[in-house]
């Protein structure tokens, strides 16, 4: 629609599409910024500068897609990168970044900064340079990240997320950039999860055909005919994980036809070969991670001496692109 047109419906653009800078004052988040975002094409979300630059809260069309762990919003000051802490802070979210330096299980890496806490400390990490704006026909918002040690590593990771104006579907483009004269090893997951409704018995995943699967555990190798379903919340359920390598086509698709909606994450294959998914049936803990990575997500001690760590050259950066969409289903 022209300005024209558009501008004879409505005075304000406010009154269809915005962003909003806010600061949240109660509970463990209290004083966090948040940037709330929302379309004309029905999506609204929450991007957290404070925590990773992260998405929080996503709905489309007044249906919730994410996933909120029992911690909720956590803030800096809860991030606590000790042993056995992360399940006290984890908070979910649509998205929750891991690495930069370590993805998965905490572990002691004694080349590069010693103990390394589950998922890595990027998330933990606030950002500075942050900005929030509509501009033309988009909504943007980003900033940059900083994880870094003294004698040791130097990351920055400047994010920018797309989203449309009139549309349903965020694009995040990251440039990760090591700020040494060394090279370093890094690891990155975009931790992506999907909960309840969109995420129900009624949902099913459509992944390529053309791709390898390998099961992480016996017992998510027991349920791989059941990879792309999902039942009603299992006391005591044990999560599922696979590890998906796509020839071509990187997308993932849950669709929902109760609820008449689609989400498809896509990627960028040739920075982010693996998509982790992340299958956990368990009541009250009932999610979907869908999850682009450049790694197997067994920590930075482990994947070295297997020798699938990514290198990041002397002042060298890579790109990541990560796009989420939204859509209903034909009827």
């Amino acid at each position: 629609m022209d300005s024209r047109k558009f501008y004879g419906y409505v005075g304000n653009d406010e009154q269809v599409y915005s962003v909003r800078r806010m600061i949240l004052d109660e509970g463990n988040a209290r004083g966090i910024a948040v940037y709330h975002v929302i379309t004309a094409g029905g999506l609204e979300l929450e991007i957290l500068p404070d925590t990773g630059l992260d998405i929080g809260h996503l709905r489309y069309k007044g249906v919730n897609i994410s996933y909120t762990t029992k911690n909720g919003y956590d803030s800096p000051s809860r991030f606590f990168p000790v042993s056995n802490e992360f399940g006290r802070y984890f908070p979910g979210g649509m998205l929750f970044t891991c690495g930069l330096l370590s993805a998965g299980p905490e572990n002691t890496d004694d080349k590069d900064g010693g103990f390394q806490p589950l998922h890595g400390r990027i998330h933990g990490q606030s950002a500075r340079g942050v900005f929030g704006y509509v501009d033309g026909e988009n909504i943007v918002v980003g900033g940059e990240l900083k994880e870094t040690q003294q004698g040791s590593y130097n990351f920055s990771l400047k994010r920018r997320y797309t989203i449309p104006v009139l549309g349903s579907e965020v694009r995040i483009d990251d440039e990760i950039t090591n700020l040494t004269p060394e090279p370093v090893e890094y690891m990155t997951l975009y931790h992506m999860n999907f909960g309840w409704p969109m995420l129900s018995e009624h949902a099913f995943l459509e992944l390529p055909e053309r791709r390898r699967t390998t099961p992480r555990t016996p017992y998510a190798e027991k349920g791989l005919s059941e990879q792309c379903r999902f039942c009603a919340p299992i006391d005591g359920e044990e999560e599922q994980v696979y590890f998906n390598e796509m020839e071509s086509e990187p997308y993932a698709r849950l669709k929902n036809p109760e609820l008449g909606i689609m989400a498809e994450v896509s990627w960028s294959l040739d920075t982010l070969p693996i998509l982790a998914q992340w299958k956990n049936m368990k009541t009250t803990d009932y999610v979907l991670g869908l999850e682009p990575s450049n790694c197997y997500i067994m920590g930075r001690e482990r994947e070295r001496r297997e020798g699938m760590l990514q290198v990041l050259g002397a002042f060298g950066s890579v790109k990541h692109t990560v796009k989420l969409r939204l859509e209903e289903l034909a009827k």
